[in-house]
């Protein structure tokens, strides 16, 4: 295992800052950039170049964004343009590899990753929270992850940013029943995934983000908000290219005893993870603050035993950090995280590379 970071559309100061901490593989996302050619099709050129550019740091890209937009909301009420979306995507699959690229992440979010609040931690810092009792649809538009970016206190979210992930408010969108959404479901990995086994390249699977109350919330399941849903989930096929974006702190948002629902999702699922979310709580199902790795109601000590023993060898990111008007960029409570999670690695036998000194 290794420690790695997030980035969204980083400049080059920033891949210098990455490489500084120790960081050796990423995870990039640039949706909305010149990489896309009109019709959302990527640019192989751009991709490839692109690829090359971040690897003249000494960084390797681990893992890629592939953005598939509103396709699961269009496929219940708009199948024809649901299926043609799925056509670029299965080009996309290909140009990644043939960019050079190994690993694609994905999200199945129908609306934002809904939070209600805000609360209070050490220093005065804030954590991003969930609380079913506390929601009304103006906190969810005010507090949720819209898009690429952090909840900071917008009133409608970055609309861009939104548009591009196909996001939206509960009540925007169509009745998202269980069958509904697993039918949207079944569809996409019967497209993405043999485009996937053609081009050789792996599809991760960010589950949902919280998990939902039985029965949905403002008439939208969250299917992928248990062990047994992602259990289903990984069945639809057996392909090795079909796994997990494991988000470890998504999962722990499932339960009631957050620790050890988390080490029983490690275990079982860990041949499928192809990278994680290394992030942790304070609280559990529908209650929860999104807290620094050190102070939550995960062992993330244990965490890193579990992912050893259970043979998951691949990528830890930070994720959702606290938020602070001293760090406006979560630059230093990402450097902390990774720290953080680098000496968890050490002390459990991980070494990492020794950069050769040059006079």
């Amino acid at each position: 295992m290794y420690i790695g970071e997030q980035l969204i559309n980083p400049p080059a100061q920033r891949l210098r800052l990455t490489a500084q901490l120790g960081v050796e593989r990423v995870v990039i996302d640039n949706r909305g950039t010149d990489l896309v050619r009109p019709g959302g099709v990527w640019d192989v050129d751009k991709l490839r170049a692109y690829r090359e550019w971040v690897e003249s740091f000494g960084l390797v890209i681990d893992v890629f964004a592939l953005d598939v937009g509103s396709i699961l909301l269009d496929f219940m009420t708009d199948e024809a343009s649901a299926r043609m979306q799925a056509e670029v995507l299965k080009q996309n699959i290909q140009i990644a590899a043939d960019a050079g690229l190994t690993t694609l992440k994905y999200n199945v979010q129908m609306v934002g990753i809904t939070r209600t609040g805000l609360r209070v931690g050490r220093g005065g810092v804030q954590y991003s929270g969930f609380k079913l009792a506390a929601y009304t649809p103006e906190a969810d538009r005010k507090h949720s992850y819209w898009g690429v970016g952090y909840p900071t206190n917008q009133e409608e979210g970055d609309s861009v940013a939104t548009a591009l992930c196909g996001q939206k408010m509960a009540k925007e969108v169509p009745a998202v029943t269980e069958e509904s959404s697993w039918r949207a479901i079944e569809f996409l990995i019967g497209e993405l995934v043999p485009a996937a086994d053609k081009a050789g390249i792996r599809l991760a699977c960010h589950p949902h983000d919280p998990a939902y109350p039985v029965g949905g919330l403002n008439g939208v399941e969250h299917v992928l908000g248990s062990i047994e849903g992602m259990r289903r989930f990984l069945a639809l096929s057996a392909s090795p290219n079909h796994g997990l974006n494991f988000c470890q702190g998504t999962v722990a948002e499932m339960a009631p005893e957050p620790n050890a629902y988390v080490m029983r999702a490690i275990e079982e699922f860990a041949p499928r993870i192809f990278m994680v979310h290394f992030r942790n709580i304070r609280g559990g199902y529908l209650d929860f603050a999104e807290v620094f790795p050190d102070e939550g109601d995960v062992d993330m000590n244990q965490a890193i035993q579990t992912y050893r023993r259970a043979g998951y060898s691949g990528i830890l990111c930070p994720d959702h950090v606290p938020l602070s008007d001293l760090d406006p960029n979560r630059e230093r409570f990402m450097a902390f995280a990774l720290g953080y999670t680098r000496g968890l690695l050490q002390a459990a036998g991980y070494q990492p590379r020794i950069a050769t000194l040059v006079d």
